[in-house]
């Protein structure tokens, strides 16, 4: 299933058919496009999948928008929702469970605020939680962004949460 809905979220977030065609055109989508590259690739530009671009991805294709909608909701990959600029996956499987990840993902939820698959209502971040993250000897295992940390604790998921608040707030100094 397409990930959840933005915690608090404004209104529509749809996008204009001027915008659909401009980021189509850019990415050459047309008959003869793989349709999960084309996703990643959209997905990629506009950091989500708003529902005017999947029935232009669908248009163009010719794929029936029910089959795009199909392979969007199939994949954890794609959000059909504006995501935070930071995303923080916590891993609850196995092993990651047994060596103390409930801890690690209830640190997570109080920190930010949001249960799974929500984001923050300013939107610097967006919490979920996999079944397995595959680093399994690093357990319990969290991913910030594209970085993965191994052997998180509750302390650590504040520490990686201060440090990008920090940075964001010098960022926004500085300009």
């Amino acid at each position: 299933m397409a990930r959840e809905t933005v915690k608090d979220a404004s209104a529509d977030q749809g996008v204009s058919p001027a915008e659909v065609d401009a980021v189509l055109d850019e990415l050459g989508v047309g008959l003869d496009s793989d349709l999960i590259s084309v996703l990643q690739d959209v997905q990629e530009r506009m950091g989500y999948l708003p529902a005017d671009v999947l029935q232009g991805v669908s248009d163009r294709t010719r794929i029936p928008l029910s089959r795009v909608y199909g392979v969007v909701s199939f994949y954890a990959q794609f959000y059909t929702e504006p995501q935070g600029r930071h995303k923080l996956k916590c891993c609850r499987g196995t092993a990651c469970y047994v060596r103390g990840g409930e801890g690690v993902i209830e640190a997570a939820r109080n920190r930010l605020g949001v249960e799974d698959g929500e984001s923050t209502k300013d939107m610097m971040f967006s919490f979920e939680t996999v079944a397995c993250l595959g680093a399994c000897a690093l357990a319990p295992v969290v991913v910030m962004g594209d970085k993965y940390h191994g052997m998180a604790t509750p302390d650590s998921i504040d520490e990686m949460i201060d440090e990008i608040v920090d940075a964001e707030s010098n960022k926004e100094e500085t300009n």
